[in-house]
């Protein structure tokens, strides 16, 4: 488990992480999401201990994980922006983590690159970016560590690729200990892969859900009424946290379960009722402008 308490980092008066409390359970797919600028990068970089809190702690299966070689050895962490040192191959890269992470399997990693398609032997400076972000899952993959943390890692995959990815993390949750967390800035990408998801919010995490658990407790119905008073009467008895007009169609987003929101709606006899899919952007968006938030424009 990696348990992060109170956590701050600011560099000079740039508060970039600020009092972050949060628990990332095993073998689960963490999604880590906010808009660019959020404070993900830096607090994924402190969990794999590459910088060091200004307050608070993090640990990993107990370890405190800052200046801890073992601790270290657990996680493998994929930056945005990869460095890749001047002609070396993607097989070269392999050969340094295999100095760095004691289970990693080079054997596999050279299957992992043909199952892709990808040259080992082809110089890392002639990829391309999505060819770069391939290369460090299947690196990170094969080093066997407990916890993949990828910064934007999606961003510059095919759609082909980008399932490809979801689908070996998914098998290897499966088959082994294993735990991604994978921040971005697009819920899209997140959605059909994470169980929990974390919204971090100018530094600070403004909510951290089970995703199962916030689909059965938020739905989203659309409904023609008989009158206005019906409405407000609507307004008085269910947990709304947004209403949307379109012509004679009222929708309605409200926490509670599919059974109870139905039932308060079908006492009023309506001339129509629908549940809607809800995605997992608008449940953030419903969720974070009930707490003071404008943020509907920060996902895309």
């Amino acid at each position: 488990m990696i348990e992060i308490r109170g956590c701050s980092k600011a560099f000079g008066t740039l508060m970039a992480v600020s009092k972050v409390s949060l628990e990332i359970g095993e073998r689960e797919v963490f999604g880590l999401v906010g808009s660019n600028g959020a404070g993900k990068s830096t607090l994924l970089r402190m969990i794999a201990g590459i910088l060091k809190p200004d307050e608070g702690e993090i640990k990993i299966d107990d370890m405190a994980v800052f200046d801890n070689e073992k601790a270290k050895e657990q996680v493998f962490y994929i930056s945005d922006d990869c460095y890749f040192p001047t002609n070396y191959t993607a097989l070269d890269m392999a050969t340094f983590y295999q100095l760095h992470y004691p289970k990693f399997e080079k054997q596999r990693f050279v299957k992992l690159m043909n199952q892709f398609q990808l040259d080992e032997r082809r110089k890392v400076g002639s990829f391309s970016k999505g060819m770069k972000k391939q290369l460090m899952v299947l690196l990170g993959i094969s080093a066997g560590t407990k916890y993949l943390l990828c910064d934007e890692t999606f961003d510059g995959l095919d759609p082909v690729v980008r399932q490809g990815v979801k689908s070996l993390l998914a098998a290897e949750i499966m088959s082994r200990d294993f735990t991604p967390v994978l921040a971005s800035h697009n819920l899209r990408e997140l959605e059909d892969i994470c169980d929990h998801v974390g919204l971090l919010h100018k530094g600070g995490m403004l909510l951290s859900k089970d995703l199962e658990d916030m689909k059965f407790y938020i739905h989203k119905v659309q409904c023609v009424l008989t009158d206005r008073k019906q409405e407000e009467e609507l307004k008085k008895e269910l947990d709304i946290l947004k209403i949307d007009h379109q012509g004679s169609l009222v929708l309605f987003t409200a926490r509670g379960t599919r059974s109870e929101i139905m039932a308060k709606i079908q006492e009023k006899n309506p001339l129509f009722s629908e549940v809607l899919p809800l995605t997992l952007e608008e449940i953030f968006i419903s969720e974070t402008e009930v707490a003071g938030y404008e943020i509907q424009n920060i996902f895309f």
